[in-house]
């Protein structure tokens, strides 16, 4: 029960002040006068300007409240390496104990995980938020139980009380990072492309460390290469990125001896491989209503340099027209097919056949060229079928299929072999159908030719009637080669009963000879959305093991894939950190990174109160190192050093609760009401005696 006087006016306090100016100035007048009871005319006035404001006594049931300290622990990920885990566990006894030893004070401890590590730690966000969450004037103290590496020093809450830091880690510790400071997202094939690396050592280096470093980086999970660089400089590396589509570009430092953790000693640097141009050769054997449709699907492609030529005037064709008088172009077949082969990145062969123009060396170059790496697009007409065909020539070795000297004039719609449902190539490729896929396969529309053809290698992707191949698709040393075994693909581009894929196949057929890693028959890849990764695992197989996943702590888990397409294998797995993941089924690899390869928080991994210390001072509070020992916590009042020589100071609020408030008058009205009357007779007896 506490008790005080307050006034409780009976009146406005405007209408209160009003009538005491009024009864200064009768006062005051009385007083010019020369009247002799003007000061008991004044004393009247008051008592009636103490009646008006009516002084009463205020007596509260106050029930007081405890006092409140916050302890916010970090727990992120830079928390749990060395012996920072043990000292946060000891910190958080020793404040447990200090604060129950406290009168009248209460502990409510706040864990800061790793929800927002990829955007670092955000200490003060946590702060702020527990501090909403309770009375200001309760709040006593608050403890930040950190390595003081935050991201958000911007979100300091305003303290009442002081701000105190206990620190873990060791004053002799040291670590070593990678940095990537620029990479870009995309870049061109063939052109080499610039990355900026720094390696930094921080902390107390030991002697010995801090000259060079063994630098390996290894290209979608292949065999690392090692250099030997310097630490402590900005370096320039540049790479030719060695396919198309996203290359995954890894690079580690060996972790040193005596450094805090290596999680932060690896980056991945993912950049998409675009081509400049794609060069494409096509040479038609004659002219045939195919042909502008072949010719106007690749011009339709921005992307693509095409050379196209038609042979007009075969050897054999004699008409007795002088050479001068004719507008034709000379076939360059040397600078074409010697020269600049390899300068090409796809030759379309379109019902080409033998026929003297092109000797059995520059076939036999084609063949090397393939071999060696470049691609090779035969759409087959009658004459494959004949004496004069490509497969009567060096191509032979490398073609996948022979022809069986038989030409089927008779309409067939083309289909998908299982093997093709599989294939990246024509996996799918029943969506594109006009009326959707029914009993007798794609509701494209039918052809009329096919040049009957035997399969010797390769894989059969497409069929006609009775299950010939059609479409054949085989890799040849560093190449790849396909057959199409008719030259009626144009009655899709025409859209002849509906028509079909013909631009979506012929652009497949194209990236998966430019060896597109999304093309690929055998994949392993993953794709990551926050911390949830897609594992996809394609193969022309009917089954595949589990995916060995290795995390970035080393802890090695097994994964399970679920068959979702034909020769499509998923799964999906949340990611219980944040950092580089390897996948491994068979002899399949592949990485990925989740958030950035090392997280925000790993970019300064030594201990230090730097950072905090213009928010702890404004507060009077301090910082202190675990590895010392735990400090004692003391109740100072507020106004006072809040830190000491092991001790740190918390300040008591004595905050309370109202149960009950009554308000009593000091003095009746009819008391004031009757001294005034009183003074106001005295008053003219005084000045009526005169």
């Amino acid at each position: 029960m506490t008790g005080s006087i307050i006034f409780d006016p009976l009146l406005d306090w405007p209408l209160v002040w009003g009538a005491l100016a009024l009864g200064v100035l009768f006062v005051a007048a009385a007083l010019w006068r020369g009247l002799s009871g003007w000061w008991l005319r004044g004393l009247a006035a008051a008592v009636l300007g103490v009646a008006l404001v009516n002084p009463s006594l205020q007596r509260e049931e106050r029930a007081a409240l405890s006092d409140i300290v916050i302890l916010v622990v970090d727990e992120s990920a830079s928390q749990r390496i060395a012996e920072r885990p043990a000292q946060t566990e000891r910190a958080v006894a020793a404040v447990e104990a200090a604060v129950a030893a406290l009168d009248n004070t209460e502990l409510r401890i706040v864990p800061l995980g790793d929800a927002d590590a990829d955007r670092g730690t955000l200490l003060m966000s946590a702060l702020a938020e527990a501090m909403a969450e309770e009375p200001r004037a309760r709040l006593a103290g608050a403890i930040l139980l950190t390595d003081g590496q935050l991201h958000d020093l911007d979100r300091a809450p305003d303290m009442p009380a002081p701000l105190h830091v206990l620190l873990t880690g060791e004053a002799g510790d040291w670590d070593r990072r990678l940095l990537v400071t620029s990479a870009p997202a995309f870049a061109i094939l063939g052109e080499p492309v610039s990355l900026r690396l720094r390696i930094e050592d921080q902390g107390a280096v030991p002697p010995g460390e801090g000259g060079t470093a063994l630098l390996r980086i290894a290209v979608d999970g292949g065999a690392p290469q090692a250099y030997e660089v310097p630490v402590g400089q900005d370096l320039e590396l540049p790479v030719t990125l060695p396919h198309g589509g996203m290359n995954v570009i890894r690079f580690t430092l060996p972790e040193a001896e005596g450094e805090l953790t290596d999680r932060n000693n690896s980056a991945v640097v993912q950049i998409n491989g675009v081509r400049d141009r794609l060069r494409v050769l096509l040479v038609s054997g004659e002219p045939h209503p195919g042909e502008r449709t072949w010719r106007n699907l690749l011009k339709s492609d921005s992307s693509v340099d095409l050379v196209h030529f038609t042979i007009l005037r075969p050897p054999e064709k004699q008409d007795g027209v002088p050479v001068n008088e004719l507008s034709l172009i000379a076939f360059p077949t040397r600078e074409l097919f010697i020269d600049k082969i390899d300068e090409f990145d796809l030759i379309i062969f379109d019902r080409y056949k033998r026929r003297g123009i092109l000797p059995s060396l520059y076939l036999d170059n084609v063949r090397q060229y393939v071999e060696d790496g470049g691609a090779v697009l035969v759409a087959a007409g009658p004459d494959f079928a004949t004496a004069n065909s490509l497969f009567r020539s060096p191509l032979s070795a490398i073609l996948p299929a022979a022809p069986t000297s038989r030409v089927i004039e008779e309409g067939y719609r083309p289909q998908i072999t299982d093997l093709g449902e599989k294939h990246p190539v024509t996996a799918g490729l029943e969506a594109f159908a006009p009326d959707g896929a029914d009993e007798d396969g794609p509701g494209w529309g039918r052809w009329f030719r096919l040049i009957d053809l035997e399969a010797t290698s390769g894989d059969t992707v497409m069929s006609a009637m009775d299950g010939r191949p059609l479409l054949v698709l085989n890799r040849v040393g560093e190449g790849r080669i396909a057959l199409l075994g008719s030259d009626h693909a144009w009655l899709w581009n025409r859209g002849f009963e509906g028509g079909g894929p013909q631009l979506e196949l012929l652009r497949r057929l194209a990236h998966w000879m430019m060896k597109e890693p999304d093309l690929e028959e055998e994949a392993l890849s993953a794709a990551a959305e926050g911390r949830t990764m897609t594992i996809t695992r394609r193969t022309l197989g009917d089954a595949v093991g589990d995916v060995e996943l290795t995390g970035p702590d080393g802890a090695v888990t097994m994964v399970p894939l679920e068959e979702v397409a034909p020769g499509r294998f998923e799964a999906t797995v949340e990611g219980p950190q944040i950092g580089l993941y390897r996948l491994r089924e068979g002899d399949r690899e592949a990485v990925i990174a989740l958030g950035p390869a090392a997280p925000k928080e790993f970019e300064a991994t030594i201990a230090s109160g730097e950072a905090l210390m213009p928010a702890v001072e404004r507060t009077g509070g301090g910082i202190a190192r675990i590895e010392d020992g735990v400090p004692d916590l003391r109740q100072v009042r507020a106004g006072r050093p809040a830190v000491g020589r092991g001790w740190l100071g918390i300040t008591p609020r004595g905050a309370y609760l109202t149960a009950d408030v009554s308000l009593t008058p000091l003095v009746s009205g009819w008391l004031f009401l009757l001294a005034a009357s009183l003074l106001m007779v005295g008053a003219w007896l005084r000045e009526g005696r005169r």
